[in-house]
Order: structure tokens, then C-alpha cells, then sequence
């Protein structure tokens, strides 16, 4: 197989239309629909569904453009690894990194320590949710990503690295039930205002289950999917919050924050991802335990 067809193949599905893959390509459109129409022929399939609105993958054409991505990336990686044999590690890696964990406060020191110890390597840091994050290891768009384990997930290796405790964060024009130096349980929680992510985050889910479990329901005031916003509504007193204890440690500060243990302890897991049956590149090799290193230094008390 040509492999400049799977390539063609990957930016018409990004681009929605093949008039504008063509410009993309810098290729006639006839050619490319040429191109299209082999593809198809050579599977037996209709790989796209074409419309005047432009075209979109059938369901066949999904399944190939997945594996077309993570050719067309092992492709890249095996040239990328010939060419550096015998000189210093050099090429593009990508690293994801899930929201409200304490692998966001890790993108600086990561990218420090990539710079110091790999300066020929080109560090790709994108910080989103879980969802997009597993898709973009599947098909090969990246090559690892720190996120919350909320469970299997088809195509995806897990490697635990962190267990991390939730604590709940609050103002001092909030009072907390008890003394200060007590834990607090989920129905003291019930009457106090919560910012929390959306329902679909782990944090959130895992919170809601153990209101669930203690027969009573979170007062949400607002979901905040933003770090940087999740602190400064906490600290205008707006409500209180639950995060891990090392991003709660760090938002808290100097500041007017108390922090509060839970009762039963709340934990979520932090695994390193990376798409099932694929092979890193040596680069990203060498970040990944670069990786490993900065994060265990930095979530030590």
C-alpha cells in the first residue's frame, strides 16, 4: 500500500473536504479524489461519505482512519529513531496532561528538565480532558498523557504513578463543621456551597459517589473546569472546593485557604497512558522517565 494515500486519506477526514485537503496538499482535486476512490477500491469499502456540506468518514473509514494515524505516526517515529543512531536524542514528543491533578503544576518543570537534559527533543504539552486525551493516544496524535484511571479504557496501557488524596479546600468566611484540626465527613458537606469540575471529570464523579454513599447530595454553586479560575473563586469566597492535596498544598499557599482531611478518605489514581501495542520512539522514551522523575519529586511531602 502506498502509504501517501493513508496520508492523503488522514487530512481529507481533518479537513471535512477534499477541496480543502487538496489545497492542503498542494495537489490537483481530481488527483486526490482519484486517490480516494483506490483507497476504497483496494478495501472494498466506502471509506467516506461525501455531501455539499464535504465529506465525513463512514464507519469503515473511521476504523481506517484510527489505524492510518498510528502508521502513519510509527512511520515518523522509526525515521526519527534511524536518523539519531549514534547522536543525542532528537525529535517531537507530545505529552498530555489531565485538569485538576497535580500533574497540571508539572508542565514547567517538565518542560525545564526536557530543556536541560534533551535539548534537541521538541516537548508538545497539552493540557485537556481524559476523553480527548485517550483518543488522541489511540490514533497515534500522542504519545502519552497523565490522566485519571476512572477504569479500562480499549486501547489504552495504564501505569499507576500516584495515588492522591482529595481534601476539601475553603475560605475563611466558610465554616467547616468541627474543629479545625478534625476531618470532615461527606453529610457535614451537604449545606456548604461546593465549586466543583463538571460531571464528567473524575474528581467530580468520585465526590458525587460518596455523597451517594453517605445518603446525601453535594450543594454545587458552580463547576469550574479552570485551575487558575477554581482558586481565585475560592479565595473571593464563593464556595469551597475539593482537589488533591498537593494541588490543594499549593493553591492555599499564603493565603486565607484552610484545608480539611475527609472522612472516609477519598483517593484517585494517576497513571501514565499510552495507546496499547505501540512502540515510543527513543525520544519519548527518555521523556517518559524524565517524567516519572519530575513527578515523583514533586509530589513528595
Amino acid at each position: 500500500m502506498d502509504t501517501r494515500r493513508l496520508y492523503s486519506f488522514v487530512r481529507v477526514v481533518d479537513a471535512g473536504s477534499i477541496t480543502r485537503a487538496a489545497d492542503l496538499l498542494h495537489i490537483a482535486q481530481p488527483a486526490l479524489s482519484q486517490q480516494m476512490t483506490a483507497l476504497e477500491s483496494l478495501f472494498g469499502q466506502q471509506l467516506l461519505s461525501r455531501s455539499k456540506q464535504g465529506v465525513e468518514p463512514t464507519e469503515a473509514g473511521r476504523v481506517l482512519y484510527r489505524h492510518a494515524r498510528v502508521i502513519l505516526r510509527q512511520l515518523e517515529q522509526a525515521q526519527a529513531d534511524v536518523e539519531v543512531v549514534g547522536r543525542e536524542l532528537a525529535g517531537g514528543v507530545s505529552v498530555g496532561l489531565a485538569p485538576y491533578s497535580t500533574v497540571n503544576a508539572l508542565a514547567f518543570p517538565l518542560l525545564s528538565a526536557v530543556r536541560a537534559r534533551y535539548p534537541r527533543v521538541l516537548l508538545h504539552i497539552n493540557e485537556n480532558f481524559g476523553g480527548v486525551l485517550s483518543e488522541a493516544l489511540m490514533t497515534g496524535r500522542m504519545d502519552m498523557a497523565l490522566l485519571y484511571e476512572s477504569g479500562p479504557i480499549r486501547g489504552v496501557d495504564f501505569e499507576r504513578l500516584v495515588t492522591e488524596e482529595l481534601v476539601v479546600v475553603a475560605p475563611d468566611g466558610i465554616d467547616l463543621p468541627a474543629r479545625a484540626d478534625d476531618a470532615v465527613t461527606m453529610a457535614d458537606l451537604a449545606d456548604v456551597p461546593l465549586l466543583l469540575p463538571g460531571p464528567t471529570h473524575t474528581i467530580r464523579r468520585v465526590v458525587d459517589q460518596a455523597f451517594s454513599q453517605a445518603s446525601s447530595a453535594a450543594n454545587v454553586v458552580g463547576e469550574v473546569e479552570s485551575v487558575p479560575l477554581m482558586a481565585r473563586a475560592v479565595r473571593g469566597g464563593l464556595g469551597a472546593t475539593v482537589l488533591p492535596r498537593s494541588v490543594a498544598r499549593r493553591m492555599i499557599g499564603g493565603s486565607e485557604l484552610h484545608q480539611r482531611h475527609l472522612t472516609p478518605a477519598l483517593e484517585v489514581q494517576v497513571s501514565l497512558g499510552t495507546a496499547s501495542g505501540q512502540t515510543l520512539s527513543r525520544a519519548a522514551e527518555a521523556v517518559r522517565e524524565l517524567l516519572r522523575e519530575v513527578l515523583r519529586s514533586y509530589v513528595s511531602p
